[in-house]
C-alpha cells in the first residue's frame, strides 16, 4: 500500500526549527529567510503557525522570535526518555561509584538546568535532588558551565534578562562576576558551586560534549556537602569526571 504523503509545509515547521535550533538565538523573519532560503511570505506563515502553537515565542520588542518553553520541554523529555538513558544511567551509577559522591546529569532550559537524571550516593545525608528538578543557571555549576559555552549572542541575551538573586553569601550576584566566571570555565573546563546555591553544598561539574568533541550537549557533576568533600577534594575528581563525560558523549554517536 502506498504511503501518503506529507505535505510540505508540515515539513517545513520541523525544518524550520531546526533553523532556529541550529542558529542558537532568537531570529528576525528577515534573518529566518536568509537562513532558510525560503520565500518571505512563507516563512512568515510558519513562524505565525509556531508561534499560535507555543513553539516559538517573540520577544519583547517584537521582531524576534526564540524558542519557546513548549519546545524546551519537549527536548528534555526527548532527551530523558532516548534509547540511550539507560546506558547514560548507568554510566552516572558508576561514576558515583568511582567518586563516592551524588552526581547529575543535567541541560539548560532557558535560565534554569534541568536535572535528566541524578543517583544519590549511600551517605545518609542527602539532598534527594530528581531527575526534572530545576536550579538556577546563576549559582549552579552545571548553570555557570553551560552558560559559558554558549554563543556569546545567546549567553548576552541570556544575561541581559537574568535576575541574580542572592541564595547565600557566595552567589554570584552580577553580571560582571558572572562573565568574568565564564572566562575562567572556558579556560579551565570546569565550574564549581562553592556554596553558592546551597549553604554547606559544593559542587563540580564538566561538559559534555558529542562525538565531534565539539558540540556541548549536557553536563555532569559531582555534589556533595563541604562536611564530606571540600571543593579541594572536588577538584581531585576532575579526571574521572571527564573520564564519564567522554563517555556519556559517546551515546551521541
Amino acid at each position: 500500500m502506498q504511503k501518503p504523503a506529507v505535505a510540505a509545509p508540515s515539513l517545513r515547521l520541523f525544518e524550520l526549527l531546526e533553523i532556529l535550533v541550529r542558529e542558537a538565538r532568537p531570529l528576525t523573519l528577515a534573518e529566518a529567510v536568509a537562513a532558510s532560503t525560503w520565500p518571505k511570505p512563507s516563512v512568515h506563515r510558519l513562524l505565525i503557525q509556531l508561534e499560535a502553537g507555543g513553539w516559538l515565542a517573540r520577544e519583547p520588542e517584537g521582531r524576534r522570535y526564540a524558542l519557546a518553553p513548549r519546545l524546551l520541554r519537549l527536548a528534555e523529555d526527548t532527551l530523558a526518555g532516548s534509547t540511550q538513558q539507560g546506558v547514560r544511567h548507568a554510566v552516572l551509577r558508576q561514576l558515583v561509584l568511582d567518586v563516592g559522591e551524588s552526581c547529575n546529569f543535567t541541560a539548560l532550559s532557558g535560565a534554569e538546568v534541568v536535572y535528566l537524571d541524578r543517583i544519590e550516593s549511600a551517605f545518609p545525608l542527602q539532598m534527594n535532588l530528581r531527575a526534572g528538578t530545576r536550579v538556577p543557571v546563576h549559582c549552579s555549576a552545571s548553570g555557570k558551565l553551560l552558560l559559558a559555552h554558549m554563543p556569546s549572542s545567546q549567553r548576552n541575551a541570556l544575561l541581559d534578562s537574568l535576575t541574580f538573586t542572592r541564595f547565600t553569601a557566595t552567589t554570584l550576584t552580577t553580571r560582571e562576576a558572572l562573565e568574568a566566571e565564564c572566562r575562567r570555565i572556558r579556560k579551565d573546563n570546569y565550574a564549581v558551586d562553592a556554596e553558592e546555591f546551597v549553604d554547606g553544598l559544593v559542587c563540580v561539574a564538566v561538559p559534555v560534549r558529542g562525538a565531534d568533541g565539539r558540540s556541548l550537549r549536557c553536563a555532569v557533576a559531582v555534589q556533595a556537602p563541604v562536611t564530606r568533600m571540600t571543593l579541594a577534594q572536588a577538584l581531585e575528581k576532575l579526571p574521572r569526571l571527564h573520564a564519564a563525560a567522554d563517555t556519556l558523549g559517546r551515546t551521541w554517536a
